[in-house]
């Protein structure tokens, strides 16, 4: 049996194919083709490439947050001391602005009669209240009188007044007094 020769089979025709439009834009279509599957995989393996760099600067930004996270954690008491410490410096400085609070304790206890005790002494930033013991209503009065003359003392008032309940020949008080800021 004689060898057969092989034929190609072409289905797009060899000649007159671009004289007509369906023909061109076959030819475009097919020749654009190429370039989009080019094009296509330059960018697939650009990506592929780009992930190994990627995935390093992933590992160095990992590798630095977690330096920085020790080290905001290794500093986190100091910062918590920090904190508190401009805070209490923040309430002194409030305190001893104005009239300095020791000389005006002083000048408070130095102007009590001397049948008064004092109880208790209590600073809310601009209020000074007092409790104390006294044996009859005139000393209350005189210290009342006393406190009234201290040009740093405004708005002296009397809060509470009560019979001591454990000893009943003594009355207990409380009185209010504003500070003056000069």
């Amino acid at each position: 049996m004689p060898a057969r020769k092989k034929e190609e089979i072409n289905l797009l025709p060899q000649k007159g194919f671009e004289s007509n439009t369906i023909g061109r834009l076959l030819a475009w279509v097919l020749s654009s083709f190429r370039i989009i599957v080019i094009v296509t995989e330059i960018i697939v393996m650009i990506a592929f490439l780009s992930r190994f760099w990627l995935d390093a600067q992933n590992a160095d930004l990992t590798d630095d947050i977690k330096n920085k996270k020790a080290v905001l954690e290794a500093y986190q008491d100091f910062e918590k001391d920090y904190r508190d410490t401009q805070k209490r410096l923040e309430i002194y400085s409030t305190i001893t602005k104005g009239v300095p609070l020791a000389t005006l304790v002083k000048s408070l206890s130095d102007l009590l009669p001397p049948d008064i005790y004092l109880s208790s002494l209590g600073y809310t930033g601009t209020q000074i209240n007092i409790s104390a013991l006294s044996p009859n209503e005139i000393s209350i009065q005189q210290y009342m009188v006393n406190i009234s003359a201290v040009d740093t003392v405004k708005n002296v008032t009397i809060r509470e007044i009560e019979t001591e309940k454990d000893n009943p020949g003594l009355i207990k008080f409380t009185l209010s007094m504003d500070i003056v800021n000069k």
